[in-house]
């Protein structure tokens, strides 16, 4: 019996030095962890420098907080040359940047443009917890473009600015230049939302012929089990399953991009203008936005735009992966055709799905370059 005690108090302290070693381990890892993401995120932009390795004249390199419409809100500021025309970045999401992501796919517009990446209310730079739910409705965020727009103006001496918007960006954005179009020379739109819940409609059709054919039955199974709806919200089984079979499918965010993972979890957190605490607002922002007491994702889903904005004072100019179903290519083209403006381009990427800036930047510098500034739309594929 004592024999027994003795062996039961042996395997106790045995387990309890295990445990501790354990505990020790994962306590160092979660140290190295912080200490790498720290060295990864000293939150400061970097300047713009001449051949000499000097400050470039005229440049700037900024990360600021402009009170807009009452709330303090964050946006990053690049440009070779202040005295270029400025364009202002209207990002998707609800609740997701774009500037980060510019690390991996540099645009090289700041050679250019005075680009403006602005993050909107409750997102990115712009998140605090504290923000008015009775704020985060699309007609703010409409008003929060104007703001912006007009801050814009009045800081770099600009009668008119560029606006371009990608995704749920150019929900608000083309809403915004319908309203103000004296604000700006040129819209563009990127991934250029019409109608989505019709989007999604399309997109489930298309990947469902994708994954038979290309043989993947447990994808095939999971699709047919979990349909979009034609109201929302949508089902959580499929907004649940939608970033992996559109990924999977190359109609996600980039044509190459696999998961949202490996292709924009991970990588945010290795984005060097960000603090930590700003990439974690990153995050908090993204669930923030869409949480359901706001609405913004189901407003946008039921919105027809090609019903309530018919006609533009200004040129647009629509960029359009071939590839992208996340606001699908199709419809895109039909609202282009259906939409008045005194000039219109569109620009099929054939090689991007929802993000050309990203996928392909050369192309779109040259139809920035040879027809937006210039007015024209001699590029265009569809006028």
């Amino acid at each position: 019996m004592k024999t027994e005690n003795f062996s039961l108090k042996l395997l106790a302290r045995k387990a309890g030095r295990i445990m501790l070693t354990i505990i020790s381990i994962t306590l160092t890892g979660i140290l190295i962890l912080v200490g790498i993401l720290l060295v990864w995120s000293p939150g400061k932009t970097d300047p713009f420098l001449d051949e000499n390795g000097n400050l470039l004249s005229g440049s700037i390199s900024e990360k600021i907080f402009v009170n807009i419409n009452g709330v303090e809100q964050g946006m990053f500021i690049k440009s070779k040359d202040i005295n270029n025309p400025v364009l202002l970045f209207v990002h998707g999401g609800p609740g997701m940047p774009e500037y980060w992501l510019t690390q991996r796919y540099p645009t090289d517009l700041e050679d250019y443009f005075t680009v403006v990446w602005w993050e909107q209310r409750g997102a990115g730079l712009s998140y605090k917890p504290d923000i008015s739910p009775e704020t985060m409705t699309a007609e703010q965020f409409v008003s929060d473009t104007l703001e912006v727009t007009n801050y814009l103006r009045n800081r770099f001496g600009k009668e008119k600015i560029y606006l371009m918007a990608h995704s749920w960006g150019s929900y608000i954005g083309i809403q915004a230049a319908a309203r103000e179009p004296e604000l700006y020379y040129a819209y563009i739109g990127i991934g250029q939302i019409s109608h989505q819940i019709e989007s999604e409609q399309l997109a489930y059709k298309y990947a469902l012929e994708y994954y038979r054919q290309s043989g993947d039955i447990n994808m095939v199974e999971k699709l047919e089990a979990a349909p979009p709806t034609t109201t929302v919200p949508l089902p959580v089984s499929y907004d649940a399953l939608r970033d992996a079979y559109m990924h999977g499918a190359g109609i996600g965010t980039t044509r190459e991009m696999n998961s949202v993972i490996t292709g924009i979890f991970l990588p945010s957190w290795q984005f060097r203008e960000y603090t930590l605490s700003e990439k974690v607002n990153l995050w908090r922002g993204k669930f923030f936005s869409r949480s359901p007491r706001f609405s913004l994702w189901d407003k946008m889903q039921v919105t027809d735009l090609t019903r309530q904005v018919t006609e533009l004072e200004i040129p647009i100019y629509f960029l359009h992966g071939k590839y992208d179903y996340t606001c699908a290519y199709p419809l895109a083209k039909e609202y282009f055709a259906k939409i008045s403006a005194p000039i219109k381009g569109f620009y099929t990427f054939d090689q991007s799905a929802h993000s050309p800036m990203f996928e392909e930047p050369e192309k779109v510098r040259q139809i920035l370059l040879e027809d937006v500034l210039a007015g024209k739309n001699n590029l265009a594929d569809i006028k």
